[in-house]
């Protein structure tokens, strides 16, 4: 009696291990392998010390207070962050659902029937119990592959907002630093206007007393005219970078708002670039491609389970009674179960097709996440080339601007000895003009291409208000 006892332990035991393995479900998924990163070993004049861009704040990058105000209010009220923020959203309930049809739904059923027998007898009967109704059983993985496409079409959400705040970040730095050296050429511009003005109105004097050709007012006159010219321009080039940072905060800017600073006074960290193999890790785009890749890679999982066949129970638990009052009270208790296997025979390639578009999608998702990673391979190589030239370029303007400037004093000072002529004058007024302008200009290219590199390199989704879920 203990044998038969005991081999019936074990057979129990044996059915409910194979049960428990069916109830897990054989998972038809293609084991996920990131695909190899095609680009170089290395960035072009990169150095791999140091902190990593995505690891360093935006706070700690951007050290202005004002332009810290605005990118606390950009991150606050910017509409396309908002809209990435409610993609999130979505994309969690629908992962919610993928997971929620792996479970069996059990709902309340109260039914009544009403039926004539023979001798016109009627007979009535109420129902009222739980029910299961059409829960699939997960044994080939249909289920947990769809949920596991959802869970990564969710986590790639995550990264497109936090794509979304690396974009706003930089464009807002830009549109500040753009302000910024629009008051300084605006400055600079008025300051010429008020100094060719002045010298037009020497040389008008000189030409009123016969001492200047017309040639020489004229000149002055052009001279004049094109500082006013520069300065209308700059004008409207400020209104239009004014405009630009408005649309990004998602507020309205006073009319007389101003950067507060020059590009002089700016200062921006240089940050390393790494290995390229950083940048797999840190991009949010190319994190996203590969949350793509991953949900791609599930779906076929589903378009396999396909060719098996699926399992679906029915089942209720629930009492019937002939006299409503006494339903509950007196009413007789049953359970009922109806599985049913549903095989696929013929589908007239259905099956077929929809593996190999899964198994396409998921060739479209790898090129698009090798796509990503030459993007941001480009991007930075872009910056690095900027961050090693720029430097010595504007060390070079620099130069050129003081030399100009000297050479326009001592040729201020040549004219007022009547050594040299009035074109001497009005040539060197305008060489300094531009070599100024340039040197301004070539200080902003320097600075917004540093955080061009500090963007590249996936810097400036830290320090942001809620967050985004990412993969454990």
């Amino acid at each position: 009696m203990s044998g038969r006892t005991a081999s019936a332990r074990t057979v129990r035991r044996l059915a409910t291990t194979v049960l428990g393995a069916l109830l897990s479900a054989c998972s038809m998924m293609p084991a996920y392998e990131r695909p190899a990163a095609p680009v170089a070993a290395a960035f072009p004049q990169s150095s791999a010390l140091g902190e990593a861009a995505a690891a360093l704040p935006w706070r700690e990058f951007f050290t202005n207070e004002r332009l810290r105000t605005l990118l606390d209010t950009a991150l606050r009220n910017n509409r396309d962050l908002r809209v990435a923020a409610l993609n999130i959203e979505q994309a969690r309930a629908q992962w919610g659902i993928r997971e929620a049809d792996r479970l069996p739904g059990v709902g309340v059923a109260v039914g009544g029937n009403r039926a004539r027998g023979s001798g016109n007898t009627t007979t009535t009967t109420y129902t009222a119990g739980l029910l299961v109704s059409s829960w699939e059983i997960d044994f080939f993985g249909r289920l947990a592959s769809l949920a596991e496409s959802g869970r990564a079409q969710f986590l790639a959400t995550g990264e497109a907002r936090r794509a979304v705040q690396v974009s706003l970040v930089a464009s807002v730095a830009n549109a500040w630093l753009g302000l910024a050296a629009d008051d300084e050429l605006l400055a600079l511009t008025r300051q010429t206007l008020t100094a060719r003005e002045e010298s037009r109105r020497l040389v008008g004097l000189r030409f009123d007393n016969g001492a200047s050709s017309e040639l020489d007012l004229r000149q002055a006159d052009s001279l004049t005219e094109t500082a006013r010219v520069a300065l209308v321009q700059q004008l409207r080039q400020r209104q239009q970078n004014l405009n630009a940072l408005t649309q990004l905060l998602g507020e309205a800017l006073p009319a007389d708002y101003t950067a507060g600073v020059g590009t002089q006074s700016v200062s921006l960290p240089d940050v390393p670039a790494g290995l390229p193999s950083q940048v797999l890790v840190q991009r949010p785009d190319v994190r996203q491609a590969e949350e793509l890749l991953v949900s791609a890679n599930a779906n076929i999982g589903a378009a396999r389970a396909a060719f098996f066949p699926r399992i679906s129970l029915t089942a209720g638990l629930g009492t019937a009674s002939s006299e409503l009052g006494r339903l509950f009270a007196g009413g007789t208790w049953g359970f009922t179960a109806a599985p049913q296997l549903l095989a696929p025979v013929f589908d007239a390639g259905r099956n077929q097709v929809g593996l190999r578009s899964a198994e396409v999608a998921r060739e479209v998702a790898v090129a698009q996440y090798e796509r990503a990673i030459q993007a941001a391979f480009g991007e930075v190589a872009d910056a690095l080339a900027g961050r090693a030239t720029l430097g010595d370029q504007l060390q070079a303007q620099s130069a050129v601007a003081q030399a100009e400037s000297v050479r326009l004093r001592l040729t201020r000072m040549r004219y007022d000895a009547g050594v040299s002529s009035q074109l001497e004058l009005l040539d060197a007024q305008r060489t300094v003009f531009s070599a100024q302008q340039a040197e301004i200009q070539t200080r902003l290219q320097q600075l917004l291409n540093q955080v061009a590199l500090y963007r590249a390199l996936g810097g400036g989704w830290a320090d942001a208000p809620g967050a985004a879920p990412e993969r454990r």
